[in-house]
């Protein structure tokens, strides 16, 4: 899928494929072969910079070629409750176009919409990119925030119950943060690249940096910093809390077989005392009319001081 859209009076208007102009943007989810082919063909650029954006596993880079630029961020993703990831999104600066491209729709670029018109300007290339990594990070900040209170939910569960299914989803919410570490670490190294565009103006002449910007892309690396180190917070908290859990899985089953124990124990005493009585041979109390009941009694007497033995050396 492919749209072209452009800032007017602050306002977003949809432009047909043969009517884009320059500050156009280019917004492509999951574009096909066909697509890629004519949009690489009308803004000049190789084709190969859309191909690498829409690979799952591209890490976050620039690069810079002729008077094109690539900028590969990863943005995070909201798969469904509680299940998180994240996708690369490609940006690509020519003189004349802004592009992005994505292989899944996701909530970052579908936030820049004609209803938000106002907070954006794609004619402003450098400020529209700055906006774009600003809103990711945000993103970033209200997934964790999201995954944070999960992780309490769950906790709540394995407190009452040591369930599969509340094991399971603390994995699942591990395995987010383990992704969200990764992005944004390699967002990091990207943002102090552009940061360092800014003070080699020379050498870039695709985006401009104003004073404004500047500030913007200082607050994006704080942001971006901030969601990293809460990440990495997040991460720590919820492998401890694996760890203890295990551990008091570990105990639990330890308990549980030393009452079994315990209880096979005591009941092995009446089945000793029956099987003595049991011999063919002679034995205690065998011309005893008072002969089973006492048996009984004897047996039932060592299993109860077995039982408080027991209880006094904590195995109940």
């Amino acid at each position: 899928m492919i749209e072209i859209l452009k800032t007017t009076d602050n306002k977003l208007i949809e432009l047909g494929i043969n009517e884009a102009q320059s500050g156009s943007w280019f917004n492509m989810v999951n574009p096909s072969y066909d697509e890629i082919q004519k949009v690489s063909m009308i803004l000049n650029f190789d084709e190969s910079f859309l191909r690498n954006s829409l690979d799952v596993d591209e890490r976050s880079r620039i690069e810079v070629e002729d008077d094109c630029m690539l900028i590969i961020t990863n943005i995070p993703l909201m798969e469904d409750e509680g299940t998180y990831d994240t996708l690369p999104l490609g940006i690509i600066l020519t003189q004349n176009g802004f592009i992005t491209v994505t292989s899944k729709k996701n909530k970052v670029i579908s936030s820049f919409n004609k209803d938000t018109a106002g907070s954006f300007d794609t004619r402003d290339k450098t400020k529209f990119l700055l906006e774009i990594l600003f809103r990711s990070t945000k993103f970033y900040l209200r997934y964790l925030n999201y995954i944070y209170k999960k992780s309490e939910e769950i906790e709540e569960e394995l407190r009452k119950t040591m369930k599969n299914k509340a094991l399971f989803q603390l994995f699942e919410v591990q395995k987010s943060l383990v992704y969200f570490t990764t992005a944004l670490r390699d967002n990091y190294v990207v943002l102090q690249k552009i940061l360092r565009m800014t003070q080699n103006t020379k050498r870039n002449s695709i985006l401009k940096f104003e004073e404004n910007d500047i500030d913007l892309l200082e607050d994006v690396i704080i942001e971006n910093k901030q969601a990293l180190e809460m990440v990495e917070m997040h991460r720590n908290i919820l492998e401890n809390m694996m760890d203890a859990f295990a551990s008091i899985i570990s105990n639990n089953l330890n308990v549980v077989m030393k009452f079994l124990t315990s209880i096979a124990i005591i009941f092995a005493i009446p089945t000793m005392f029956s099987s003595f009585w049991g011999m063919n041979v002679a034995v205690p109390f065998a011309t005893n009319q008072f002969g089973f009941l006492i048996v009984s009694m004897l047996s039932l007497t060592a299993a109860i001081f077995a039982g408080m033995f027991f209880a006094k050396k904590g195995m109940f």
